[in-house]
């Protein structure tokens, strides 16, 4: 089951079910509207130590039990399947399948309000559905196994549609002991590569983790894990959520860090006391999935082919990825620049000024003078400008002089004001009660 983004409104949504449940006595239609906010937890299901179970893969588009938005058509329409191969754009997949050019063309132009096939990749899987004229019905486009796109016609309009999966959180933890290093650790109890990066990154100002992990050392996560539901009610595992709390011991010394939403509607992560375990600058502004530039004087640039410096760092990401502020301040810059393709620029205090750089699109609204909050979203990942695929070009600058933004050291954030201490220290001993305090040595699944 999905839930919808609809660009035209969910009336066209509404008569299309309508017209196919009283049309051709289909399934009645069912649709929730996107949340773009991070699904919550739900407190009534009990925490427990996980080994976790593994990642769910795509499965076909007929046979995975889930479906984007309305109903599909009957299945005496001409259906064509496939999936995009490497180097192949939709235009040449479809065609080489013997759909017209024409037909193709009218796809992507109907379906530019929500996705721009100029950004489509391997692996992008398509179900096409046209009547015995060539006239396009449905077309279902997904680029994950939870998100995807949909074009299906109402009367004689093509209606264009943004989905994403519906998704529950369930609250569990996580326990275990480092043998050789905490991502292992954390792969080898079935957890995804994503909550060990989480993880080291929560902790990355207080622990060093290439340098300071010993064997025997153990950690603590409370955190979401989020589920799919399928057509039939069932829910399979997709990926995990937020961090709600999380514990590491080392020989020397222990951190712990707590996620807690302020009154003003920010959340973060505060040690027990109260204080910040985050800076004023996130250490990165997106998920990413690696590092593909780091900060450097001299680099060979991968197009021009010439040594120059790359004052910045490279967070390579999926298209579409959000992309954030790292701290807050006001927008000075929302255009292209150069190489950089479309970038934003935000001034910050204390004369530091970070630019995102090869980003897909803006985010809605986003305008020069506009004031954005840490990690409010100001665009998504692209490849505009001179760009060898989907990335983020982030630099940090002081005083117009250029900084390493993995070895730049920022104040702390703020403390929890002195007015909400006792709801977070209420909160804060919930939080910490539901991780399991039994010794880890007891934990079998754990070594």
């Amino acid at each position: 089951m999905f839930s919808t983004r609809d660009d035209k409104g969910g009336r066209a949504l509404l008569a299309y079910g309508l017209a196919l449940v009283f049309g051709a006595g289909s399934a009645a239609l069912a649709l929730a509207w996107l949340d773009s906010e991070p699904a919550h937890a739900d407190p009534s299901t009990p925490p427990a130590v996980s080994s976790a179970a593994p990642l769910a893969t795509p499965a076909s588009l007929d046979g995975d039990g889930t479906l984007f938005g309305p109903p599909r058509p009957p299945d005496y329409l001409d259906v064509v399947r496939g999936e995009l191969a490497a180097g192949e754009t939709l235009h040449s997949t479809l065609t080489r399948m013997g759909i017209p050019g024409s037909t193709v063309h009218e796809i992507a132009i109907e379906m530019r309000p929500v996705f721009d096939f100029r950004f489509a990749r391997p692996g992008d899987r398509f179900r096409l559905a046209r009547k015995p004229d060539g006239e396009v019905v449905d077309f279902e486009y997904r680029t994950s196994a939870i998100e995807g796109y949909r074009l299906y016609r109402v009367g004689e309009e093509l209606v264009a549609t943004a989905m994403s999966a519906n998704l529950v959180a369930r609250v569990e933890t996580l326990v275990g002991v480092v043998t050789n290093s905490v991502y292992n650790a954390i792969r080898n109890l079935g957890e995804s590569g994503q909550l060990a990066h989480d993880f080291s990154e929560l902790f990355a100002w207080e622990v060093d983790f290439n340098r300071e992990v010993r064997p025997g050392d153990e950690f603590r996560i409370l955190y979401e894990r989020i589920y799919q539901e399928d057509a039939d009610g069932n829910e399979v595992y997709v990926r995990p959520g937020r961090i709600l709390a999380a514990e590491y011991h080392g020989a020397n010394e222990s951190h712990t860090a707590i996620l807690y939403e302020r009154d003003d509607g920010d959340s973060g992560y505060y040690r027990p006391d109260g204080t910040a375990i985050d800076r004023q600058f996130l250490r990165a502004p997106l998920k990413y999935t690696r590092v593909t530039s780091p900060f450097s004087w001299s680099r060979m640039h991968p197009i021009l082919r010439v040594r120059r410096p790359h004052l910045g760092i490279d967070y390579g990401a999926p298209y579409g990825t959000p992309v954030w502020s790292v701290a807050d301040g006001e927008v000075v810059t929302v255009a292209r620049l150069g190489g950089l393709g479309k970038a934003v620029k935000i001034r910050h205090a204390n004369g530091y000024v970070s630019t995102y750089g090869h980003l897909q699109r803006y985010a809605d609204d986003l305008r020069v003078g506009s004031r954005v909050k840490r990690k409010q979203v100001i665009g998504y990942v692209g490849s505009t400008g001179l760009a060898t695929g989907p990335h983020v070009h982030y630099d940090l600058r002081k005083n117009g002089k250029s900084l390493n933004p993995a070895k730049v050291q920022t104040p702390p954030a703020p403390p929890i004001p002195s007015s909400e201490l006792a709801a977070f220290q209420i909160a804060r001993d919930a939080t910490l009660a539901q991780l399991d305090p039994t010794p880890i040595a007891a934990l079998g699944e754990a070594l």
